[in-house]
């Protein structure tokens, strides 16, 4: 499967000033397979290292001397090194997190290796971390879940997604390839992102073996809970991981995951999982301006969890239980939809940088009203909502536009897209008028070029 972050690794290949390359993401999201595809495709001599399985691997890597490490590996994998042909792979170095400091070696004293470390449960290592960490010598990547565009690829869609690549707001979509799109999005929500998913979904279009795979990987999520036994509760993390899926949409509330446990554990286990990637904070920011994480409230948040199929299959969702996809995103009040939107968010973000996406919340007696996301581009602040099917009322949008007085807004759902002026009287009886640009949830990963088209 091809995966858009391989053109972010040759640009790093390239570079006069590379750095060691630190990949970040949750287990089974294809860290291991892009670096091998990577090297592949760079025509780069493979040297990988796993330290969970090869642990005896460690005693190679006492020295500070790049040089004398190569000459120690070479002789364990009995082949000559060339560091101007070669990619050291160094992977699962959560195992052997002092290797980290390490880095800056290399990156001094042999830039010309091209070396890529990954690890599931790095964040836990880069929090607790007792060695100094070599500041501005490594570089680092975030990798998510396959987006809907990287879905399509799986499915050799090329034309398809050339053609969403190169759409503009002044043409109409025709109704047989917005079906056609609808459709895909309709069993990627089913499917989901990870790459086993989509590659047994490929190759077998069965319905139970996804099953059984989402079901897998939820084991191997909780098969983790031990190395964070340290931290908080077995049980705690496994309420929070119980109930992202069933909060989503809304507020996040501690006393819903367990009644009796205290708020600032079960507030742990979230952070904690959130760490680990396996679910995320969505911030509410009062949205003033930019950079939208100036103003956040850290009373209030949501729950985004790491894939939408995981989501439908803890909410026991089938793709032959329901006839159309405006069922599908009404499920949970909504949270399947809020869930897509926000995953594809994510995934907009560049690859060096940590994604982190918010919404608005205002909580005042008789005018409560909650904007699911707030997209920051350029130095613009841009509310979106997500609205299940073609309908859906914007009372909370109507009123946030009229207290921010921004000029454009953007609305989610699945119809085909639209661009209108608005120009209403909200609820706090102020007249207000914006553009609205109504996308289909296939277009989210062209929202910002849309937004220029504009």
């Amino acid at each position: 499967m091809k995966r858009d972050r391989i053109a972010y690794l040759q640009d790093w290949i390239k570079s006069p000033t590379r750095k060691p390359l630190v990949m970040r993401g949750a287990r089974q999201v294809g860290k291991t397979w892009l670096v091998r595809k990577f090297a592949e495709v760079e025509n780069l001599e493979l040297l990988e290292i796993n330290f969970e399985n090869q642990r005896d691997f460690i005693s190679l890597f006492s020295s500070n001397d790049p040089a004398e490490i190569l000459l120690l590996l070479g002789a364990r994998f009995n082949k000559s090194i060339d560091p101007n042909k070669t990619l050291l792979f160094l992977d699962e170095i959560q195992t052997f997190p002092e290797l980290l400091a390490k880095l800056r070696w290399f990156a001094e004293d042999m830039p010309e290796l091209a070396l890529i470390a990954t690890g599931s449960l790095l964040e836990f290592v880069l929090n607790d971390h007792t060695f100094s960490m070599p500041v501005g010598r490594i570089t680092y990547m975030h990798l998510e879940p396959l987006s809907f565009d990287e879905f399509l690829m799986a499915h050799e869609q090329i034309p398809l997604l050339e053609y969403l690549k190169a759409y503009s707001l002044r043409k109409i979509i025709p109704q047989t390839i917005h079906d056609k799109l609808m459709q895909f999005m309709k069993e990627y929500i089913i499917v989901g992102g990870l790459p086993a998913a989509v590659s047994a979904w490929i190759s077998s279009r069965s319905l139970s073996a996804i099953h059984q795979i989402h079901t897998s990987l939820l084991a191997t999520y909780r098969d983790d809970f031990a190395k964070y036994r340290q931290h908080t509760p077995i049980e705690r993390l496994e309420e929070v991981l119980i109930s992202v899926p069933r909060q989503l949409a809304k507020r996040f509330i501690y006393k819903n995951a367990n009644p009796a446990a205290s708020s600032e554990s079960v507030k742990k286990a979230f952070t904690l999982l959130s760490q680990a990637r396996i679910c995320h904070f969505i911030k509410s920011t009062a949205a003033n301006g930019i950079p939208l994480g100036a103003e956040v409230n850290d009373k209030f948040f949501k729950g985004l969890f790491i894939d939408v199929g995981l989501c439908s299959n803890a909410l026991g969702l089938a793709l032959d239980q329901l006839a159309g996809l405006d069922e599908l995103i009404l499920v949970n009040n909504g949270g399947i939809a809020e869930q897509l939107v926000g995953q594809q968010l994510r995934v907009l973000f560049p690859a060096y940088q940590e994604p982190q996406v918010y919404y608005w919340q205002r909580e005042k007696k008789g005018s409560d009203a909650e904007i699911d996301y707030i997209l920051q581009h350029k130095s613009q602040v841009i509310p979106i909502e997500v609205k299940a099917g073609t309908a859906g009322g914007l009372k909370s949008l109507h009123l946030f536009m009229g207290i921010k007085e921004y000029p454009i807004a953007i609305r989610i759902n699945s119809d085909t897209p639209s661009l209108g002026k608005i120009d209403v009287v909200n609820s706090l009886g102020v007249r207000v008028t914006y553009t609205l640009l109504s996308c289909p949830m296939y277009l989210i990963s062209q929202l910002h070029r849309l937004l220029n088209e504009l």
